[in-house]
């Protein structure tokens, strides 16, 4: 198993707050935390080794200072002018691939939106399974306006979380929304104090970290993405997940633990 600990990384922070808990901060306040090269590399690095540590249970992103992150580094998107496209398309995929790899992670993640979270870093905090944002917070693809095609699966994610017809909005505008707007429109699922942000969002963390993992393992991925084709689909997911957990210590844990009024000791077996 990668020893979390120990990767040396740069423009990235692991802290793990509590039990359970992973906490990435994108560490590049002086450019807002623009996803730099060094950063991206530190990152897929980060994400291989949370994927293979069984005792991660929940992972929140944040960012270092008034940002959460501005997207990708503007010089590296636009250092090869004379590049060919298809040059430019290998560059491009591996970088949408990089930072969405957090979807491969079988825990539940979180994006504590501490500040501006434009284009790319928008696409993070999407690519996450909740958000929640600071009070004043900025969101927005402006793709558009910087001349450019959206990237990093927005015309994906954006429409999965806000709907088709708040995404066509966005996109096409290029519209920077408020966290409060963004609350509206289903962007982000609760708009925090800011001076109180990284605290509560911890507590958050916490309290999933104290579920049974193996249930929220399986209902996380049941959550992923689009969800079910139809509720034939569902239930024949849930015919199986349910199963599995019913077969887990865990769910006599839980029985027991509700029984007794006292808090479940989880051990996701």
């Amino acid at each position: 198993m990668p020893d979390t600990d120990s990767l040396d990384l740069t423009h990235l922070r692991l802290e793990r707050p509590s039990e359970g808990v992973v906490r990435l901060v994108l560490d590049n306040p002086g450019q807002r935390n623009a996803m730099s090269a060094p950063m991206t590399d530190s990152w897929t690095r980060v994400v291989e080794a949370v994927r293979a540590d069984p005792t991660v249970r929940v992972v929140v992103v944040t960012g270092e200072g008034s940002a959460f992150c501005s997207g990708g580094d503007t010089s590296w998107i636009a250092s090869e002018p004379d590049a060919g496209v298809d040059r430019l398309r290998t560059r491009m995929m591996a970088f949408y691939r990089a930072w969405l790899a957090i979807r491969s992670l079988e825990v539940p993640t979180i994006a504590a939106v501490n500040g501006a979270a434009i284009g790319a870093g928008l696409c993070l905090a999407l690519a996450c399974d909740l958000r929640y944002a600071a009070a004043g917070a900025k969101l927005g693809a402006p793709f558009v306006k910087l001349g450019m095609n959206p990237g990093m699966a927005a015309t994906f994610l954006l429409p999965d979380v806000v709907g088709r017809a708040v995404a066509r909005d966005l996109l096409l505008t290029g519209r920077i929304v408020t966290a409060e707007e963004g609350l509206e429109l289903g962007l982000v699922s609760r708009v925090l104090p800011a001076d109180g942000l990284a605290e509560q969002v911890q507590e958050i963390a916490a309290g999933i970290a104290a579920t049974a993992p193996i249930a929220s393992r399986y209902t996380t991925l049941a959550l992923r993405g689009e969800g079910h084709a139809d509720l034939e689909s569902c239930l024949q997911w849930e015919a199986l997940a349910q199963p599995v957990t019913l077969a887990t210590a865990d769910l006599q844990e839980g029985i027991l633990a509700a029984k007794e009024k006292r808090p479940a000791a989880f051990r996701g077996v």
